[in-house]
């Protein structure tokens, strides 16, 4: 289980067996600032006309419970020892609950990559709007079904503490953090498919970036691929749309994969409240997409709509031309917003 202290043992001789515990409680409140602080900031850098889906409510609930931990946190830091509903908190229940925070944090990225890919496999090729009521209730109910369950798998299941040592839990002022493993095979994962598909897809990249042209649209700097409509009649083979999906993804996402690829070469055992934030959630968005895309391959072009399902990334290159409504005009589709 977590790591309580035992009965018999005071406060007093906590602090003396452990008193760097209390001294890095300034730089615990500091990395989840820090951390709230990047959380609203990248959902306040996201399109705001977007398809609700259950990665957008799931992101939403992170830097709430990020933002209520900061709050928890600095209330115990300011008042130090203190009773509450006949509790007593004191410093160490911030190394507390944030070690049931990581534990949380740690266990949930399986069930979340599960669940937000049968999503967009089951939503990607949609052409009109779906029951907004509907739709957002299924989410909602489903983030918190999932927390719901984590939680109580985290606080109940006696396997907890010891899986600390799985791939070794990293001890901040003495007080140990979760290390998820499941946050590094994702990475790993996700890090081998853009390999795969890089080595099989080269030439076709490089020949599509040579031919990358900066142009305006709509008032707008765009990067235009003139090659692209050499495609628009004949469709779009699986390997072409690969090459168009890597891009558009890499436009984006380069610097987070780089990010990643370092991590996983130094071996950083960072802790799992750190390691599932908004920015990782919204990498993780977009490659699903990228991977729904593929697999589905719509036969039938996608409208404007069915692309509104990314904060960040424009799929609309990856399947130009593009045909508005029926009364609207025909435009193709063949630049990334820069």
């Amino acid at each position: 289980m977590l790591a309580l202290p035992p009965e018999n043992c005071s406060f007093q001789s906590l602090t003396s067996r452990g008193s760097q515990a209390l001294d890095g409680s300034g730089v615990l409140l500091l990395i989840i600032l820090g951390k709230t602080s990047l959380n609203l900031f990248v959902l306040g850098m996201r399109r705001k006309m977007v398809y609700q889906s259950f990665l957008e409510y799931f992101s939403i609930s992170v830097a709430v419970i990020d933002f209520t931990l900061l709050a928890t946190l600095s209330f115990i830091a300011y008042f130090e020892d203190f009773a509450l509903w006949d509790v007593r908190f004191t410093k160490y229940h911030m190394c507390l609950f944030t070690q049931i925070i990581s534990f949380t944090y740690g266990f949930s990225h399986y069930p979340v990559f599960l669940v937000a890919g049968l999503d967009y496999y089951a939503t990607v090729s949609r052409t009109s709007r779906p029951p907004p009521a509907g739709q957002k209730l299924s989410y909602a109910v489903a983030v918190i079904l999932i927390w719901i369950s984590i939680f109580f798998y985290t606080l109940e299941d006696p396997t907890t503490y010891s899986s600390w040592t799985a791939r070794g839990d990293v001890y901040f002022y003495q007080c140990p953090f979760y290390v998820s493993s499941q946050s590094y095979r994702l990475s790993l994962a996700i890090l081998l498919v853009l390999f795969s598909v890089l080595v099989a897809c080269w030439s076709e990249i490089v020949a599509l970036i040579r031919s990358t042209r900066i142009a305006s649209y709509m008032n707008e700097t765009v990067l235009f691929f003139p090659s692209a409509a050499g495609h628009a009649q004949a469709g779009i083979s699986r390997k072409q749309l690969s090459t168009k999906l890597t891009i558009c993804f890499l436009g984006t996402w380069a610097p987070f994969v780089f990010l990643q690829m370092l991590l996983l070469i130094l071996d950083a055992r960072v802790p799992a409240y750190i390691e599932m934030n908004v920015p990782w959630l919204y990498f993780i968005n977009s490659f699903l997409i990228a991977a729904a895309y593929w697999v589905r391959r719509p036969e039938r072009r996608p409208t404007e709509t069915a692309f509104s399902t990314d904060p960040f990334v424009s799929w609309e290159f990856c399947f130009v031309p593009f045909t508005e409504p029926e009364g609207q005009a025909e435009k193709p589709l063949s630049v990334i917003t820069c």
